[in-house]
């Protein structure tokens, strides 16, 4: 038997069809290598757009920017890396906004969306296994894999990712989520967010203090721990093991977890 197509239902699918938008995208590739000096620290500052730090071989800091382009020129947005301080110290990289657009190891000044343009930029950087990394964007995900020295890393709308970190780290986001798996090295371990919950896998043979709170949301632990205080779903203070440094995680609006791995 054959189906009969409703001439108006035909139309309608069509009028879809020709309302929907048709994105180009072009894609450009930058790229730039650097040597670090031992103990030195990697700074790398974005905008719009993810942030992925990996270890490299050697001294060597490895960057990959990736532009993708919606709409506008490509050249609106420029990628900058730098040795920063004397001999082999620190390294800078930043992706910029305009041409007020300024960056240094301490932070983004400057720059602004540009009128008529739609451009984000991916930053894949590695660097050596003891480097002290730096990380930071407002549009995008962090994340960090098997870094050894000391770690700062935040966004605002995107989550933050830390795997197999062996130094102190301190995460934060607004708007995402946070994983975090690694040791508790050093006092001075934080983990927030306001909008986003918090997960932390840790050793069964950790020994550190937890300091946990969520305003609107819970706080649980899979490992045995000495509870200080009275018990509540919202905030834990806790001894793990024989304790240690304190690793602090807090958010508003979502869970706090540490799970065993």
């Amino acid at each position: 038997m054959a189906t009969r197509r409703h001439p108006v239902l035909l139309a309608l699918a069509a009028s879809l069809v020709l309302a929907l938008p048709l994105t180009a995208q072009s894609t450009t590739t930058w790229q730039w290598s650097g040597t670090l000096g031992a103990g030195r620290t990697v700074s790398v500052r974005n905008v719009n757009g993810a942030v992925r730090v990996t270890p490299s071989a050697g001294r060597t800091v490895e960057v990959t920017a990736t532009k993708k382009v919606r709409r506008g020129e490509a050249d609106a947005v420029r990628i900058e890396a730098r040795m920063a301080g004397a001999g082999n110290g620190d390294v800078v990289i930043c992706a910029l906004w305009g041409p007020d657009a300024r960056c240094d190891a301490s932070g983004y000044r400057g720059g602004s969306h540009i009128r008529g343009t739609d451009v984000s930029v991916d930053l894949v950087v590695k660097v050596p296994a003891d480097a002290k990394v730096t990380a930071s964007t407002v549009n995008g995900a962090v994340t960090l894999t098997e870094i050894g020295g000391d770690v700062d890393a935040s966004t605002v709308n995107g989550s933050v990712t830390a795997r197999s970190l062996t130094g102190r780290v301190n995460a934060s986001t607004v708007n995402g989520s946070i994983t975090a798996q690694g040791a508790v090295v050093g006092d001075g371990v934080r983990y927030s967010s306001v909008n986003g919950s918090i997960t932390i896998i840790l050793p069964e043979t950790t020994g550190a203090v937890l300091d946990l709170s969520t305003v609107n949301g819970r706080v649980t632990t899979e490992h045995p721990v000495t509870l200080d205080g009275t018990i509540s779903r919202r905030r834990m203070r806790a001894t793990m093991g024989k304790g240690g440094p304190t690793l602090k995680a807090s958010t508003v609006n979502g869970s706090v977890t540490v799970k065993k791995g």
